[in-house]
């Protein structure tokens, strides 16, 4: 068994697969997706269901990674932001070298901060750099960075 891949609905998969690919470097993976028919219906539950989007490989797995699956429904129904609270899937994370600069990079690509940059010193496992953000259409993202503790001294 291996995790596969997180699925996003979007507005605009086309502008929303670019901002993850300017700002995180993911890849798109051929082909362009454009599914209907009553296989989707059958397997989504959802009565005409029409969709149109691409895969996007995740950095940091080699070409037989994980994706990030961007799909736009030809129906969508709109919702508020989700809270990082809330129940149910909550956001995706970014392990990165630099949480400020990437933070930097999304919010040219479109994105916004939600939370302010924060360090914690996690007992055994090192000090986390992290922050949320959302991407152009609201999902929340978490970028987060670690200077992992010392075998020796501990944290």
């Amino acid at each position: 068994m291996k995790f596969a891949h997180t699925n996003i609905i979007s507005i605009n998969w086309k502008e929303l697969a670019d901002f993850y690919v300017k700002t995180f470097d993911c890849k798109i993976v051929p082909p362009i997706r454009k599914q209907s028919g009553e296989w989707l219906e059958k397997g989504t539950g959802l009565k005409n269901a029409k969709l149109e989007g691409a895969h996007l490989l995740l950095p940091g797995y080699g070409d037989n990674g994980p994706t990030l699956e961007i799909y736009q429904y030809e129906n969508i129904e709109r919702q508020d932001f989700v809270s990082p609270n809330k129940r149910g899937y909550g956001h995706i994370a970014f392990e990165v070298e630099s949480v400020e600069k990437v933070l930097e990079i999304l919010e040219r690509n479109g994105g916004k901060s939600f939370g302010k940059i924060t360090k914690r010193l996690v007992r055994d496992v090192g000090e986390i750099t992290f922050v949320y953000a959302r991407d152009p259409e609201g999902n929340l993202i978490e970028l987060q960075s670690w200077k992992k503790a010392s075998l020796q001294h501990g944290v």
